[in-house]
């Protein structure tokens, strides 16, 4: 999983302001029947009817998750279930008791057939971008949208009897015929209106997402695999075809750089694009599957920014190939969706999944030396802001629960850092032959898919493919609590701190906004009572002073996304038309652009005598 980070500055600017009775005489088999329908929609619910499997039991339960793998947070999916109702071969209806969020006890079970219920979407629930309290990840969520969208996590729409998880689920979805659905699974149904999806057991399911909406996709294959990129845009702004050039870029350069370690033969990436309006979604990021990321941003986002978020999220989602779907401990091979247990190396999962989606980018030319130099500086400020002696083993065993949950984000920033200090004392050790890929490759030959590891006895395994120092590392600084020197890994490969004034974002600092936006009129304006940096004293604007154009081009929210990504590209002293609307008169304020400048650390090359390490570390 990815969360993008800054969408909470951008969302502070955004947002400041019946079930039928009838007989049922289906015979009970030994799989799982699931029907979904996207044609009848009713007050925005999905009809979703399961026909059981033989019960050999007085009651069963049916559940739907509480969490879901890549996640790290509970998230309660039963709570957007309504109307759950049981029936037997007569069509009488079965005693059922809901007895926690997710879960429904059902008697005389040895007589069901079949169950019904309707399913609500969580994209109009969330408050908080998906950060809130009760907001569930938008990737790992779902949309209702009919006619239009659907997006299909089938975890929040599709459960498991108890004890049958591990039965083959065949699926049925009839839906418009206007709509296609986007997905890794091949539909076996050849009809335009109904598709039939078949999975050996349900954890294999719910790894399968589907997006239901006007087609519009590519494919393309790469090194043999067949990779698939489908695209909702409400407005019709962005299409599979126009971003397609610079993800087959990427996916061939991250195929490069993983060279064998992978073997998944065909992969598709889901991008949905927000409207950013109130009950749509505002959780912006990307959730990993074996084959498949579904990625969620706004639409609003000027092509150039959407690439390379695009770029971001998906790189890292790409690499959770690696870890954890192919490199796993118990915890995640058997995960219990209801009573999890989560595992220790998160550092390994989400941190070298992270380091790696940047690594790749240097290694295949497609960032400088500088550029990855800033990225890993600008982690170990972030991972320095948050709480560096609490040992990482512990907080990614705990992360359900606070203190551990407020430093899950650490995982890509600390986590990275742990990555990368553990590739250099690698290509130290093996004089820069081998790196932490190659550790990763052992790994995977190791174990792999479908032989999972002991949680405490990966460590010993990790030493044993590599050097005394690696577990020695890892002791000390990932299940102890002594915090990273990250100057003394860097000096290894003739890199160090370094100080220099930088220009600031006009329009945010760190994630706090000087401007907001009025929803009911869309206008940008200044907020009042705040201290403002010198862009705004020197044009003498002031609080409350509403954005009507700059340099003579409109803006207001459905453009706020150009207005900012356009500022970065400002320079000091620049010649700036600002027309202002300020009591309700409009003005042009003249004058030149002064940007606000900040002291910030960052990292670069010293010390030519490591040129060759440094080279092996990028290059090798």
């Amino acid at each position: 999983m990815k969360r993008i980070i800054f969408a909470l500055a951008f969302a502070s600017v955004l947002w400041s302001c019946k079930t039928g009775t009838s007989a049922v005489t289906a015979v009970a088999k030994e799989q799982v029947e699931v029907a979904i329908n996207l044609n009848d929609i009713k007050e925005d619910k999905v009809m979703v009817t399961i026909t059981s499997p033989k019960i050999t039991t007085e009651e069963v339960t049916y559940s739907v998750p509480k969490i879901v793998p890549g996640t790290y947070s509970i998230d309660d999916y039963g709570k957007y279930i309504d109307d759950f109702k049981a029936f037997d071969s007569k069509g009488n209806v079965l005693s059922t008791t809901k007895t926690d969020d997710n879960t429904w006890n059902i008697k005389n079970a040895k007589s069901l057939v079949k169950i019904t219920y309707l399913v609500n979407d969580t994209f109009d629930t969330e408050k908080g971008g998906g950060f809130g309290q009760n907001d569930i990840f938008s990737p790992a969520g779902t949309n209702i949208d009919a006619g239009k969208n659907f997006m299909l996590n089938m975890h929040g729409f599709v459960g498991y009897f108890q004890d049958k998880k591990d039965l083959p689920y065949t699926v049925s979805i009839s839906h418009p015929e206007t709509l296609w659905g986007a997905t890794s699974m091949t539909d076996q149904d050849t009809s335009t209106t109904n598709d039939v999806f078949t999975t050996p057991r349900y954890a294999e399911l719910v790894e399968n997402p589907i997006m239901y909406a006007k087609p519009d996709y590519t494919t393309f294959a790469v090194d043999g695999m067949e990779i698939l990129i489908g695209v909702y845009s409400p407005t019709g702004k962005v299409t599979a075809e126009s971003i397609t050039p610079e993800m087959k870029t990427m996916m061939i350069a991250q195929k490069t750089f993983l060279g064998k370690i992978n073997a998944t033969k065909k992969y598709t990436v889901l991008l949905y694009l927000s409207s950013m309006t109130p009950t749509d979604a505002k959780g912006f990021g990307a959730l990993e599957h074996p084959t498949a990321t579904t990625v969620v941003l706004p639409e609003m986002m000027p092509k150039s920014e959407l690439v390379k978020s695009m770029k971001d999220v998906v790189s890292h989602e790409f690499f959770h190939i690696v870890t954890p779907l192919t490199i796993h401990s118990k915890e995640i091979h058997y995960f219990d969706y209801n009573t999890p247990k989560m595992s220790e190396h998160l550092w390994m999962y989400e941190g070298v999944t992270e380091y790696f989606a940047n690594l790749f980018q240097i290694n295949q030319g497609l960032i400088t030396e500088e550029e990855f130099y800033t990225r890993m500086a600008e982690k170990i400020e972030h991972a320095n802001a948050m709480n560096d002696t609490m040992p990482f083993t512990t907080m990614s065993a705990n992360v359900l629960t606070e203190p551990y949950k407020a430093q899950y984000l650490n995982v890509y920033e600390k986590g990275a850092l742990i990555g990368m200090c553990l590739d250099i004392i690698i290509r130290e050790k093996s004089n820069g032959e081998r790196g932490i890929l190659d550790l990763m490759q052992k790994l995977s030959k190791e174990y792999g898919a479908s032989k999972p590891f002991n949680d405490n006895e990966l460590f010993a395994k990790i030493t044993s493919f590599t050097y005394p120092e690696v577990g020695a590392f890892l002791t000390t600084y990932v299940s102890g609590a002594t915090p990273i020197p990250y100057e003394k890994y860097l000096a290894k490969v003739g890199v160090a701190k370094s100080t220099e004034k930088v220009p600031g974002n006009v329009f945010l600092k760190g994630q706090s906004p000087y401007i907001t936006v009025n929803q009911a009129t869309k206008e940008i304006f200044v907020i009042p009572n705040i201290e403002l940096n010198v862009f705004y004293t020197n044009l003498e604007l002031k609080g409350g002073d509403i954005l009507v154009s700059i340099n003579d081009k409109p803006y207001s929210l459905d453009n706020i996304y150009e207005m900012i990504t356009e500022s970065q590209s400002w320079k000091e002293n620049d010649a700036i038309a600002v027309k202002i609307k300020r009591d309700g008169k409009e003005q042009v304020i003249k004058g030149k652009v002064k940007l606000p400048y900040e002291e910030k650390e960052g990292l670069r090359a010293t010390d030519a005598t490591k040129k060759a390490l440094k080279e092996a570390w990028f290059k090798a």
